[in-house]
């Protein structure tokens, strides 16, 4: 996880305002906004790696709760439009959401389907998806 997120700070975008790192309790707030505790996978890019910002993928934030990557929101919207409740938005592409379940494995939720082959962690995905987009 640690060479992940070194890389990930590597590349990096520059950005006029960057993005902030949230703190432990805003986490806490998050969850108590969708009522579903977050994998620790998750908790960790989050509060280590989320102000990071490369090519076309965006990943889920907490910090703003204006940002279109605003977790709950886009949690919620996904919800809203039939994913599994017990699954959690990471990222967002049109109508379709990569997701996180309670084990930590990414899933790929498109028109109403979850892909077959989970990533095992979101690590995996990062390298996968988020890293190679």
């Amino acid at each position: 996880m640690n060479e992940i997120i070194d890389h990930l700070r590597e590349v990096s975008e520059s950005v006029p305002v960057p993005l902030e790192l949230p703190t432990f309790e805003q986490l806490v707030e998050v969850e108590e906004q969708i009522l579903i505790p977050l994998p620790n996978d998750l908790k960790e890019y989050l509060l280590f790696a989320s102000d990071v910002i490369y090519g076309a993928i965006e990943p889920v934030t907490v910090t703003d709760p204006y940002s279109h990557t605003y977790l709950p929101e886009v949690t919620s919207y996904a919800w809203s439009i039939g994913m599994p409740r017990e699954l959690i938005a990471i990222c967002q592409q049109g109508d379709n959401f990569y997701c996180i379940d309670q084990e930590g494995q990414i899933h790929f939720w498109q028109d109403g389907e979850l892909n077959e082959e989970p990533w095992e962690s979101f690590w995996d995905w990062v390298e996968d998806i988020w890293l190679e987009h």
